[in-house]
């Protein structure tokens, strides 16, 4: 039996949802394989709740003792969404310690983490995106500047954050203060980009060996402006998976996210967003740890792939201890 840590929670305004999407992890570990623990990170402790017991995690090497035993774990899964288990800094720490983990490692969480790193990397692959405006906090910029690079309506968003969190559509110039204060309250790293009129979809994507895999694509039709928060967890949005793509199209997407992980040097699952505008997918960005809750995208994409989620999960842990290099 292989000792699981399920680690989730995190420091940032996801850390909700990461715990939701841990307990579905620990609920789909294979019995008679695994034995699975979870394990809450959080500023002020990091800990093991196991057997209605709560147990601390030493960090010098990342194990529990319960009962009077060392626990020492033969991998890490991880469902921190937003730091520090999505943008690199857990996984640098698991990596320094030697400790196989699913998600991609900390070079490539740090990039996809960053909405502008991510888009800068990938730009001279030729990869279609909307137009970009990068903005720190404290640099001066007039509306005008804003709407002549990516027109209007547009989007402004949190550089490094997740769930859409700090993120506004705007309509209007007379919109964008208050839309810039939402983003810089979020992050100090801002990137505004231009509208793209067309179908969103997100594609679930994950390796095991030499073979990338791509699930059946979802179709995200939000009941809200765009597919915010409470489009994402709160039931205000319609996902059809698969999505009502021609075959065509639905291969094209399937194709351009496995090129876009195979790029980027991910591992585990990702999921990738994009609109089609103009009949040919644009890339939105690229979520490394990727919602696992009873309503994520995920978990729905893998059931319509007439794939079972334990299996899955089975084959992402075994692969991952089986390839790991210290």
């Amino acid at each position: 039996m292989r000792n699981i840590a399920v680690i989730m929670g995190g420091y940032s305004s996801e850390k909700e949802i990461s715990i939701k999407s841990g307990h579905v992890i620990l609920e789909n570990l294979e019995p008679s394989r695994y034995n699975g623990y979870g394990i809450v990170i959080e500023k002020g402790k990091w800990f093991c709740t196991k057997d209605s017991q709560t147990y601390p995690v030493d960090k010098n090497d990342f194990s529990i003792t319960a009962n009077g035993e060392k626990i020492i774990f033969d991998c890490v899964y991880n469902t921190i969404h937003g730091t520090p288990g999505e943008d690199g800094k857990f996984q640098a720490y698991l990596e320094l310690i030697g400790i196989p983990h699913t998600s991609c490692d900390s070079y490539q969480s740090a990039i996809t983490f960053n909405k502008r790193d991510c888009i800068a990397v990938l730009k001279p692959w030729s990869i279609h995106t909307g137009k970009h405006l990068y903005l720190n906090q404290g640099e001066e910029i007039t509306m005008n500047d804003i709407t002549d690079a990516v027109g209007l309506p547009c989007f402004v968003k949190a550089n490094r954050s997740g769930s859409s969190f700090g993120v506004s559509k705007v309509y209007g110039m007379e919109d964008l203060p208050k839309a810039l204060q939402t983003a810089f309250d979020v992050d100090e790293e801002i990137i505004i980009e231009s509208f793209l009129d067309g179908m969103e979809v997100s594609v679930g994507v994950y390796q095991i060996g030499s073979e990338i895999h791509a699930l059946p694509p979802t179709e995200i039709v939000s009941e809200n402006d765009f597919f915010d928060y409470e489009a994402k967890y709160l039931g205000k949005s319609e996902e059809i998976t698969p999505a009502r793509l021609s075959e065509s199209a639905t291969l094209a997407v399937q194709e351009l996210s496995k090129r876009i992980y195979h790029i980027l040097k991910l591992k585990g699952i990702a999921r990738a967003d994009f609109i089609f505008h103009e009949g040919t997918p644009h890339f939105i960005e690229i979520n490394t740890n990727p919602g696992m809750s009873k309503e994520s995208i995920i978990p729905k994409q893998i059931k319509a792939s007439g794939q079972e989620l334990d299996k899955v999960l089975t084959s992402i842990i075994e692969d991952t201890i089986n390839n790991y290099k210290p």
